[in-house]
């Protein structure tokens, strides 16, 4: 027997589902890989103390990945992210292929393509984007190196890679700019 997921929209075998009672069909209605990575999300948002409603970021490897994740990005945008020298993120409308909750309410997410070769590795080892958010608790300023990473985030992680933690550069959270319908770029943060 097999049954579609709500979330990616596969038809799997019903094995790839949870059980759940007080269905019709007494499965889930993710698959259980949806269900871990919408988890997953919620359990960022707890453990950085913040509403559910603030979006979350995602981190490509390339730009290639992004038109699996934002439907008809306008060809000026690859223009833009060729010409900026800081790790920028980048609001798009029309998301597509992501968890639910890590869509803004108006269809839209920040994405970054990384540029830090370890990263990049990463993402492609995983084969999907990662979720990012910056290392600090809601409302506290973002710490410039690992050091000053309150021990509550790194505590309430998964898992912390053991990966330049000793660097002492200060680093400076990214830009953020918004992609506008009509072509042009709105800079939300420098």
């Amino acid at each position: 027997m097999s049954k579609q997921c709500c979330r990616c929209n596969v038809q799997k075998d019903t094995i790839e589902f949870s059980f759940n009672k007080r269905t019709k069909d007494g499965l889930q209605a993710m698959c259980k890989q949806c269900f871990k990575e919408y988890q997953s999300i919620n359990r960022e948002h707890i453990n950085k103390q913040r509403r559910e409603t603030k979006a979350l970021i995602v981190l490509i490897a390339d730009e290639r990945s992004l038109l699996q994740y934002v439907a008809s990005p306008h060809i000026e945008v690859f223009d833009y992210i060729a010409g900026v020298s800081k790790p920028t993120t980048i609001i798009y409308d029309n998301a597509i292929g992501l968890a639910s909750n890590l869509i803004a309410e108006d269809g839209s997410v920040g994405i970054r393509i990384c540029a830090d070769e370890f990263c990049k590795h990463l993402i492609k080892r995983f084969r999907k984007p990662v979720v990012s958010t910056s290392a600090n608790i809601s409302g506290f300023p973002p710490p410039k190196v690992f050091s000053d990473i309150d021990m509550a985030v790194k505590q309430g992680v998964d898992y912390v890679v053991n990966y330049r933690q000793d660097d002492s550069t200060p680093v400076e959270p990214s830009a953020v700019v918004k992609y506008n319908k009509d072509g042009r770029f709105t800079i939300l943060r420098p």
